[in-house]
């Protein structure tokens, strides 16, 4: 009895703890169960976020790439219009450049040209009296100066500048002692300076006789005359190195002068050829002026005499008018007189035809 309650009761245990067994696998089953389903969730949650994650990164990429290459467009843009343009200033530089070269080409070709003019006498004549035509033919009107003037000794004149007395005309003669002072400027030393020199002042000297001599005529021209120096550098190597020649020429009455100084003699010229026409033209106003006062006399007698034919008139209309004013003060009294008599004349009538009635 006793052991079949043991065994009932082992029994029932181990049902109970069978049972106990099944719940709580049945429990620990469902408890893995939600497990799974919570990781699953959570890795869908997971796979989501990183799909959406990777959406973002992609989308961020792609704009980024898209920045990137309109960024590295508009910088070879850039460097393509900064080269074309490089290219095109390169272009016109190398442009002025071969108009440049020409130029100089051009130059060499007239400098050479120069040189073959100055190498012959006559030619180098030639280009001073040419010099000297179109700086004084710039300057001063043209009645102010004749080129080639024949003078009274015969002699002709490279110009001739037309002033009034005083000074009278000026004669401006060309000369270009080029050679001389072409072995002053090679000279290598003190010697051949020397010798050079002397030869300078030998030329200067035998122009500045020729032109004192042929251009300086008493009662025909001024009592000086201009040598005209075409070159800068020869008239200041002479003031420069030779001034006591060029003493003995002021002396001699023949002045220097480069294309600077006679042009600045020139319109010194012009503006005492201004102040002389402003002076005749000046004597001529005052002529006109002096008869127009004539004119305005003869005028002013003219008003005075008609003036008094105007107050003889004035007069004889007051007196006119007197005369009428006498007239009519007569008509009105003897209008008066026959108004009266007309008025007495009614005052007498009444009576004569009350009676009658």
């Amino acid at each position: 009895m006793g052991l079949n309650l043991v065994i009932v009761i082992a029994v029932v245990a181990v049902l109970v703890v069978a049972v106990v067994l099944i719940v709580a696998q049945a429990r620990m089953a469902g408890r893995l169960a939600q497990i799974h389903e919570a990781q699953a969730a959570a890795e869908s949650r997971m796979g989501e976020r990183l799909q959406a994650q990777e959406r973002t990164v992609t989308r961020e990429l792609e704009t980024r790439f898209t920045e990137m290459g309109r960024r590295v467009g508009e910088t070879l843009e850039k460097s393509a219009q900064q080269h074309n343009t490089s290219m095109t200033d390169l272009k016109e530089r190398l442009a002025v450049i071969d108009a440049a070269q020409k130029n100089i080409t051009e130059l060499s070709a007239q400098v050479v040209g120069l040189q073959d003019i100055l190498a012959n006498k006559q030619t180098r004549g030639e280009f001073g009296e040419i010099q000297l035509n179109d700086l004084v033919s710039s300057v001063l009107p043209p009645f102010a100066y004749e080129f080639q003037a024949t003078l009274s000794n015969r002699t002709r004149a490279d110009c001739l500048i037309k002033l009034p007395n005083p000074p009278g005309s000026i004669v401006v003669d060309s000369k270009f002692p080029l050679e001389s002072y072409r072995m002053l400027r090679a000279a290598e030393d003190e010697t051949a300076r020397r010798d050079a020199l002397k030869r300078f002042a030998t030329d200067i000297m035998n122009h500045v006789r020729a032109i004192a001599e042929k251009y300086i005529l008493p009662g025909e021209t001024a009592d000086c005359a201009l040598m005209f120096l075409p070159s800068e550098a020869v008239y200041a190597e002479l003031h420069a190195s030779l001034p006591e020649v060029v003493d003995k020429a002021h002396r001699a009455r023949v002045y220097t002068v480069s294309p600077t100084t006679l042009w600045a003699t020139l319109n010194t010229v012009r503006a005492i050829l201004k102040d002389v026409r402003m002076r005749e033209q000046a004597g001529v106003i005052q002529q006109e002026v002096i008869k127009m006062m004539e004119d305005v006399g003869r005028l002013d007698d003219r008003v005075a005499n008609l003036q008094s034919h105007f107050n003889q008139a004035v007069n004889d209309v007051q007196q006119i008018r007197v005369s009428t004013e006498k007239i009519v003060k007569k008509g009105e009294r003897i209008v008066e007189v026959e108004l009266e008599e007309r008025e007495e004349a009614p005052a007498i009538a009444p009576p004569a035809r009350d009676a009658a009635g």
